[in-house]
C-alpha cells in the first residue's frame, strides 16, 4: 500500500504541476539534473504505471461510482465510526492505530482511514445488492415454505463430552461415547415418566438454563444451530427427541413446549432474500468481484489507456482466481 501512496503523489504531480519547471521537450520536470538527463512527469508516470497505477485508479473509479450510487448515510457513519472505536479501544490512541493500519491500508491520517473504510463499506453494499438481485422470487417462496417456522418455545438438556486438548484421539472418542450414552440414558428416564425439568436441573451442562429446567424460551430461525432447529421443528408440541441431537455444543435432548404460527411471507421476504444472497456468495465468492465489475460497466467505465486496461482485466482475473483458490474450489 505504500506503493499506492507513491502513485497518489504521482497523480498529484500529473494534475497539479502548473508551476513546475519545463524541460526542452515542453514536459513538466519532476527532477532536474545539470549533468544528466532530467526526469519529467511523463517519465515518472511511465515507469510507475506498470506496477502501481491500477490499484490507485481502481480506488478512484470506485469512489466516484459508489459515492454516486450510495450517498453518505447514518448507517455508513455508524459502521465506520464503530470500527474505528473498536480499534481505538484495542490500540489506545489514534497515533498507535495509524501506525498499525498504515502498512495494511496505505493511510497516514484519520481522515484517510475514514475514507478507506467508507469505500470498503460501499463496496460491500454493492456486492450485497448485486447478489440479492440474483435471488429469484421462486427461490424466496420455496425457502419460506420449506425452511421458515413459527417461534418455538423449547427446553433442552445438554450433555457435553468432557474432552480436553491434551487427550489422545482414542481418549476423546471414549469421552464422546460416554456423553452419547449418558444422553440416551436421559431419554430412557424420560420414557419412564420422569419430569423433563427435574432431569435438566440435575444433569444439564447448560449452566444458563439448567436451573430453569432447561427452558430456552422462544427462538426463531437462525438463532440456534441448524441441527437443533431441524430437530425442534419436526417435534409435535409436548414431544421430546427420542434420539440425542448432536451439535458443536454436545448432545441435546429437546422438548417442544409451544409453537406459534409463522409470520406472513411478506414479513420474511427481505430477510430470506438476504440469506439466500449470502448463500450464493458463500457458494461462489467470485461474485464479490463480478458485482463491482458489473457496476463499473453500468456506469459506462472505459479505461482509455491500453496498458491500464489490460492491467485491470488481469487484476480482475487474478482476484477471482485468488478467491476461488482460498475457498477450496
Amino acid at each position: 500500500m505504500k506503493k499506492i501512496l507513491l502513485c497518489l503523489c504521482l497523480l498529484l504531480l500529473v494534475t497539479g504541476c502548473g508551476n513546475a519547471p519545463k524541460l526542452e521537450n515542453g514536459q513538466d520536470a519532476v527532477v532536474t539534473l545539470s549533468k544528466a538527463n532530467s526526469i519529467s512527469v511523463d517519465d515518472l508516470y511511465a515507469e510507475m504505471k506498470d506496477s502501481y497505477a491500477i490499484g490507485v485508479l481502481l480506488d478512484m473509479m470506485d469512489t466516484n461510482i459508489l459515492n454516486d450510487k450510495y450517498p453518505a448515510s447514518d448507517e455508513e457513519t455508524d459502521q465506520v465510526e464503530g470500527q474505528i472505536n473498536t480499534w481505538l479501544s484495542a490500540f489506545g490512541s489514534e497515533e498507535v492505530l495509524l501506525q498499525q493500519v498504515q502498512s495494511a491500508f496505505g493511510v497516514t491520517s484519520m481522515d484517510e482511514l475514514r475514507s478507506y473504510l467508507s469505500l470498503q463499506y460501499k463496496r460491500g453494499k454493492a456486492v450485497e445488492d448485486y447478489t440479492k438481485g440474483l435471488v429469484s422470487d421462486d427461490e424466496v417462496k420455496k425457502y419460506y415454505d420449506e425452511e421458515v417456522f413459527g417461534d418455538i418455545h423449547a427446553r433442552h438438556i445438554l450433555i457435553e463430552a468432557d474432552i480436553t486438548s491434551d487427550m489422545s484421539e482414542e481418549e476423546k472418542a471414549t469421552k464422546e461415547e460416554e456423553a452419547l450414552q449418558q444422553a440416551k440414558d436421559v431419554i430412557t428416564r424420560l420414557n419412564n415418566g420422569e419430569a423433563f425439568d427435574a432431569i435438566a436441573k440435575e444433569l444439564s451442562d447448560d449452566e444458563d438454563t439448567k436451573d430453569d429446567g432447561g427452558d430456552l424460551g422462544f427462538f426463531v430461525k437462525g438463532e440456534m444451530t441448524k441441527e437443533f432447529e431441524e430437530a425442534a421443528k419436526k417435534l409435535a408440541v409436548g414431544e421430546y427427541t427420542k434420539e440425542p441431537v448432536k451439535t458443536t455444543y454436545g448432545y441435546h435432548i429437546i422438548l417442544k413446549v409451544e409453537e406459534r404460527e409463522k409470520a406472513p411471507f411478506e414479513q420474511w421476504q427481505e430477510k430470506i432474500k438476504e440469506t439466500l444472497a449470502s448463500d450464493k456468495l458463500t457458494d461462489d465468492p467470485t461474485l464479490q468481484i463480478t458485482a463491482l465489475m458489473e457496476l463499473r460497466k453500468e456506469y459506462g467505465m472505459y479505461i482509455e489507456d491500453e496498458t491500464l486496461r489490460n492491467q485491470y482485466d488481469a487484476l480482475m482475473t487474478q482476484q477471482k482466481e485468488s478467491l476461488t483458490t482460498s475457498s477450496g474450489y
